[in-house]
């Protein structure tokens, strides 16, 4: 296994919720378990400290990394600038609509089914089609790293429905004012809707006492 493939393959179990953040990863146990050198798993633990999701701490080894308040705050802002920045410009004839609406419409019957797992999923999918708007594979692959690090935000948080329930209709809101009203209409829903989320995680990291 090269290294790319074994960080990919280490980053899906992490943002999955295998590994929990703030877990010390054991070089040794791991290796064995993949069936993989030391070495290698070295090099794709560096790959994922330079993604954010590992951290190595002195003396203690590789850690899954845990978002701090700090990291929060600044993945809204990331987000905001671009997700917000992709649909002032976004055409509601694109491709990528229909796989929001598929998104949207899977999350919606993930609520009626009490399955947050799945709303979770749906809704993470309906913002990566929100990005593929942009017909840009990098603003598309910076975004992506940007998800990996809140879903471990959310992870920490572990409550799934209250992270998510409410924004299944705000992501309903979005699709709808881009269709109906215009690009502009859109962001300012959007931008509206992350700063719900972004007070939302916020808080909850407030009542766990993470700083």
């Amino acid at each position: 296994m090269s290294d790319t493939t074994l960080a990919d393959a280490l980053r899906a179990r992490i943002i999955a919720g295998e590994f929990a953040p703030g877990e010390r990863l054991s070089e040794a146990a791991l290796a064995a378990r993949l069936d993989v050198s030391r070495n290698t798993l070295r090099e794709a633990f560096r790959v994922l400290a330079q993604h954010g999701l590992v951290e190595h701490v002195p003396n203690r080894g590789v850690s899954v990394a845990s978002p701090t308040t700090a990291d929060v705050v600044d993945i809204y802002r990331a987000r905001r600038q671009i997700e917000c920045g992709i649909l002032r410009d976004a055409s509601a004839l694109h491709p990528s609509i229909a796989v929001m609406r598929e998104e949207l419409e899977r999350a919606e019957a993930g609520v009626e089914a009490g399955d947050w797992p799945t709303v979770a999923a749906a809704n993470m999918a309906f913002h990566r089609a929100l990005v593929a708007l942009s017909d840009s594979p990098r603003l598309e692959r910076t975004h992506e790293q940007l998800l990996a690090e809140l879903r471990l935000a959310f992870l920490a948080i572990a409550d799934f429905e209250s992270l998510h329930r409410p924004f299944v209709t705000r992501n309903r809101a979005v699709l709808d004012a881009l269709v109906d009203q215009g690009p502009q209409a859109a962001a300012d829903e959007l931008e509206d809707y992350l700063t719900e989320s972004e007070r939302r995680v916020l808080g909850a990291y407030a009542r766990l006492g993470r700083g």
